[in-house]
C-alpha cells in the first residue's frame, strides 16, 4: 500500500510539471500564433535603445531585435510577422520580461548572475563599464573627486551597485541621488541637484553627444564596473534563445555586426579590443 502511494504520488508531480515545463517553452508558439513579437525597447537609453523624434524606436540593440525578429519570422514561416514595441525604464524592464508582457528586451541590460534567478540572456551585445558625467566647470576627473558630491544613478540597475561599492572601497563618501532614467539624471545636473551623474561609460557618451554641446560635459577618466549587455528572454525557453543566438552569431560570423556598430558607434572609431574579441567569439559556427 505504501509503495502504491509513493508511485501515485510520483506520477502526479510528473503530470503537474509537464504542462508547466511546456508553457515555459512555448514563445515560439505564443509568436506563432499570435503572429506578434513584442519587444522592449528604453526611450532614452543612447545609442543603445532610445525613442527618435519620430517617437520610434532607434538604436544598436534595436538592430540587433530586428535582425532577430526577421530570423524568427523566417523560422515560423510568418511574412507579416508584426512588431509591437513596448517602452520599459531600469525598474519595470525584468517583471515585464517575467510577466509575458515582452519576448525579449531590447535595450541596455547588464547580463548578471543574481538576474539569472529571473530571466535568460542571449550571447552578450556588448561590453561596456561604469563611469560618471559631469559638468566640465565642475573639475570632477576621477572617483576621488566625488567626495562630498552629490552623484545622481539610475534606481534598479547594476551600476547603482557597483557605484556603492567602488566608493566604499576607495574610501569616498558620496550623497547618492536617485533617479528613474538618464535623461532624469541629466536634468539632476542641470538643475543643480546632482553634481555627476553615474551609468555605463558608452551610455554617458551617447547622452553628451546627444545634448548638442558636448563640451558641457566632462568624462570620468576610470570606469569602476564590468558591464556585459546581453538581449533579456525569460527563463526556460532553450528553442526561442537558441533563434536569438543564432542570429547574433550569424551577424558576428558574417561581420554584419560592424556595420550596425558603426552605424551608432562610429563618432567613436572602430570597436576597442574588448568588444572584438567578443564579436569574434560570438561568430559560433552553425
Amino acid at each position: 500500500m505504501r509503495l502504491y502511494r509513493w508511485v501515485l504520488s510520483v506520477a502526479t508531480a510528473l503530470l503537474v510539471c509537464v504542462p508547466m515545463s511546456a508553457q515555459a517553452a512555448g514563445t515560439l508558439d505564443k509568436i506563432k500564433a499570435s503572429k506578434t513579437l513584442s519587444l522592449g525597447y528604453r526611450q532614452a537609453s543612447v545609442p543603445f535603445s532610445f525613442a527618435g523624434n519620430d517617437q520610434q524606436p532607434w538604436g544598436y540593440s534595436v538592430d540587433l531585435c530586428t535582425s532577430v525578429a526577421a530570423a524568427i519570422g523566417k523560422k515560423l514561416g510568418l511574412d507579416d510577422l508584426k512588431l509591437k514595441w513596448v517602452p520599459v525604464t531600469p525598474e519595470t524592464r525584468i517583471g515585464k520580461v517575467v510577466a509575458g508582457e515582452i519576448d525579449l528586451e531590447c535595450g541596455s541590460t547588464t547580463s548578471s548572475l543574481s538576474r539569472m534567478q529571473e530571466v535568460d540572456f542571449s550571447l552578450p551585445i556588448f561590453v561596456d563599464g561604469g563611469s560618471y558625467l559631469s559638468p566640465s566647470a565642475a573639475g570632477i576627473k576621477r572617483l576621488k573627486d566625488l567626495a562630498g558630491k552629490k552623484v545622481a544613478v539610475a534606481v534598479g540597475t547594476t551600476t547603482e551597485q557597483s557605484l556603492v561599492e567602488a566608493l566604499r572601497k576607495n574610501g569616498v563618501s558620496a550623497n547618492l541621488v536617485k533617479v528613474a532614467d538618464h535623461q532624469q539624471g541629466i536634468d539632476a545636473m542641470k538643475a543643480g541637484r546632482a553634481d555627476a551623474y553615474a551609468s555605463d561609460r558608452a551610455l554617458l557618451i551617447g547622452l553628451a553627444l546627444d545634448s548638442g554641446n558636448q563640451d558641457t560635459w566632462s568624462l570620468g577618466s576610470d570606469m569602476f564596473s564590468y558591464e556585459p549587455y546581453a538581449l533579456m528572454l525569460r527563463r526556460n525557453d532553450a528553442d526561442f534563445r537558441l533563434v536569438v543566438n543564432r542570429e547574433l552569431a550569424r551577424l558576428s560570423r558574417s561581420g554584419e555586426i560592424n556595420t550596425i556598430h558603426a552605424r551608432w558607434f562610429g563618432v567613436l572609431g572602430k570597436p576597442e579590443a574588448r568588444l572584438e574579441s567578443l564579436y569574434f567569439l560570438n561568430g559560433l559556427p552553425e
